[in-house]
């Protein structure tokens, strides 16, 4: 898992690092030495902490003019035992939300588990941007975690793209890949 590093083709357009209005604003990274582990499996040391255990993201793109963020995930979505969903919404989607981020775009070909207990968070997640049109699109989900997401409510929430209808966003832009699930092709893409 050490290897897999999270996207940076975007970061001379956007570095979450240096957008003060990012959670991960002045982050430091130890390139050097890798401390970050997902169940003793050590990984890169771009990906950013949002204090759980099993899942680590990357906020790979945000434009505050067209209101949405490009977030890509590593790890396991365990709601579970580790309450994911709670950090994530808690120390990343909450600030973006108050700085008018109201479609997200999550990739998560990396996550490769998700369990489910509760659709709490999920829900406050949809009602906070809802009244915006916001949305919430999981792109690239490998099948056995869209089987697992689609038995659980989240799903009244929160669209899922499974890898069946992959879409090969790193050879887009950022703009390119919010037009593409904003303007509702992915339905006509069979999602």
């Amino acid at each position: 898992m050490h290897s897999i590093s999270p996207f940076d083709k975007w970061l001379e357009l956007y570095d979450s690092n240096e957008d003060e209005k990012s959670p991960f604003f002045q982050a430091n990274y130890n390139e050097q030495f890798y401390e970050k582990t997902i169940y003793n499996y050590y990984i890169h040391p771009y990906w950013d902490d949002i204090e759980s255990d099993t899942l680590f993201v990357k906020l790979l793109f945000v434009d505050y003019r067209a209101h949405f963020a490009i977030i890509e995930l590593i790890g396991e979505w365990n709601d579970v035992l580790h309450n994911d969903i709670m950090y994530l919404k808690r120390n990343v989607i909450d600030l973006l939300i108050k700085e008018g981020i109201t479609k997200y775009i999550l990739i998560t070909e990396n996550v490769l588990n998700y369990f489910y207990d509760d659709d709490s968070y999920y829900e406050e997640w949809y009602e906070d941007i809802s009244e915006s049109d916001g949305w919430i699109q999981l792109i690239n989900v490998q099948e056995h975690v869209a089987h697992e997401f689609l038995k659980s409510k989240s799903k009244y929430y929160v669209s899922v793209q499974s890898e069946e209808h992959y879409i090969d966003w790193r050879i887009m832009s950022a703009a390119k890949l919010f037009e593409l699930i904003d303007s509702g092709q992915l339905k006509k893409l069979g999602a």
